[in-house]
């Protein structure tokens, strides 16, 4: 049990020194980190979300997006596997009822780790959700899940699985369905050119039955004010801000243990070379802001879990849109800088130094940065708020 914020950031930051030596390899020979996965989840750091009157640390957003960057800083892969698991605790937290919440927050404390099946490949768009939850008929209010889902990160190593389906109203809803349920297969078909160890494959969902109780009504969470969203997101920031500080850190080893200096530069050694400080510095640039607005929007979120309203909400999802689309774009410069300012022989594959461009190009197509841009221009400009919505 982790029992407060500064033990959560201590053992995130421990667990980021221990996983960074494998990364590398890990995602070469697309080696799945069960293990590594069954040693974070041990340190009961899944777990540091859970509300206090549950037995939970229930730590900060700011403390929350801290390990998770730190976590991504190693081993990208590794910190986006309980991203989703995060978000729907949290979905517990705002929509279970209270015996929902006893029961599935005891999980967690225990151990238990939550995948996810959301995303459907195929359809119109994003929110257009066709997996079905119907009413089984029975007496005791149990109901028929079928569908397919892809891109489901965190699936194959769960043992629950949130899946997001409309009911016979059609409203979404999410059936916490266990992982050896009858009836649903978990396929590690997942081909990604990056972030190639999360098992982001395909879960797929045959007459399943699934017990009224296991059912959360999540539609409700954006009748309301609502920080469903900016949560999910400030952690798919503060991955992104990861990313970049690991290729930055990468980046700094290389030039000062192995690359050469320029011949026309006149210095014996790569460091010293004004230009490459040059734009050491503004990659440092970069990366601290980065790090500045994944800080201000975690704040921002906490200030509105505080006092919750539709002002409140709104703050807090412009603050976290402006991270994600900053950090995205700071994670692939500055994994793509890499190489810039390493020369040619960071370009052995061997090395693979591209896994944290790879990543963070295949992260930042979670959702368009230009949305998120589009909706910060309108709350500025015309005082507009942005829609309720998970991904803001």
């Amino acid at each position: 049990m982790i029992r407060d914020d500064a033990e959560a950031l201590r053992t995130a930051a421990e667990l980021a020194e221990e996983f960074r030596p494998g990364a590398s390899g890990r995602d070469a020979r697309r080696e799945l980190p069960r293990a590594e996965l069954d040693r974070l989840t041990a340190t009961g750091l899944l777990a540091v979300t859970v509300p206090a009157e549950h037995g939970g640390a229930d730590v900060s957003a700011v403390t929350l997006a801290e390990v998770f960057r730190l976590l991504a800083s190693a081993d990208a892969s590794l910190a986006q596997i309980p991203q989703s698991h995060f978000a729907y605790v949290n979905v517990l937290r705002q929509q279970g009822s209270p015996e929902q919440r006893a029961f599935f927050f005891a999980e967690v404390l225990a151990g238990r780790r939550f995948g996810n099946a959301q995303s459907e490949a195929g359809t119109r768009h994003l929110q257009d959700i066709r997996t079905r939850l119907v009413a089984a008929g029975d007496a005791d209010g149990s109901y028929l899940l079928t569908g397919v889902k892809n891109y489901s990160t965190g699936a194959l190593f769960a043992d629950w699985i949130p899946v997001l389906a409309r009911a016979d109203d059609d409203l979404l809803h999410v059936a916490y369905v266990p992982a050896d349920a009858p009836g649903l297969t978990v396929t590690d078909d997942w081909d990604g050119m990056g972030q190639r160890t999360t098992a982001s494959g395909t879960v797929e969902l045959a007459d399943v039955v699934v017990p009224a109780a296991h059912v959360v009504p999540h539609h409700l969470t954006f009748a309301g004010p609502q920080l469903h969203g900016a949560l999910a997101q400030l952690l798919h920031a503060a991955i992104d801000a990861g990313i970049a500080a690991g290729a930055l850190a990468e980046a700094v080893e290389f030039v000062t243990t192995r690359s050469r200096a320029w011949f026309e530069s006149g210095y014996e050694t790569a460091a010293e070379d004004p230009l490459l400080i040059q734009r050491f510095g503004e990659l440092a640039l970069r990366h601290r802001a980065a790090d500045a607005l994944l800080a201000t929007a975690a704040r921002a979120v906490d200030t509105a879990r505080g006092d919750l309203d539709d002002d409140s909400a709104a703050e807090a999802s412009i603050a976290v849109a402006a991270a994600k689309a900053y950090t995205g774009s700071a994670a692939l410069e500055i994994a793509d800088a890499l190489f810039e300012v390493s020369g040619t022989r960071a370009a052995l594959d061997g090395l693979n130094l591209h896994r944290h461009w790879r990543d963070a190009r295949t992260h930042t197509l979670h959702d368009p940065a230009r949305w998120k841009i589009q909706h910060l221009g309108r709350y500025v400009l015309n005082g507009t708020r942005p829609p309720r919505h998970g991904l803001l």
